[in-house]
């Protein structure tokens, strides 16, 4: 049985920093995972997401220099680090993976079919 789940959300201020984390299981090797956002009232938003056997990467525009995803394959981990995050990141986060290479829809929600039950974000000024 595949498992997504994610930790790490809370309530930080403007310019602080937060890690995000989501632990896989159940899945062979080799992984596209990827971190989505939804605000209430918007549409969900594909942030960043990795391919565990190569390690390639893609960022949204909004999240590029201060965000970075990572991953640990011993611990099926994959991490999201939230650096001098903004008014405008917070957001109910996402963690989903699917068990291929998703090369050009890394942050298509679409193409995922596993999902986590989300960490909520909160960043206030």
């Amino acid at each position: 049985q595949v498992q997504v789940v994610e930790s790490g959300g809370g309530s930080v201020q403007t310019g602080e920093s937060l890690r995000l984390s989501c632990k896989t299981s159940g899945f062979t090797l080799n992984l596209s995972v990827a971190w989505f956002r939804q605000a209430p009232g918007k549409e969900r938003e594909g942030v960043a997401g990795i391919y565990t056997y190569s390690g390639n990467t893609r960022y949204a525009d909004s999240v590029k220099g201060r965000f970075t995803i990572s991953h640990d394959n011993a611990a099926n981990m994959v991490y999201l680090q939230m650096n001098s995050l903004k008014p405008q990141d917070p957001a109910m986060y996402s963690c989903a993976a699917e068990n291929r290479a998703l090369v050009s829809g890394l942050l298509r929600s679409d193409r995922y079919s596993n999902w986590g039950q989300g960490t909520q974000v909160t960043v206030s000024s």
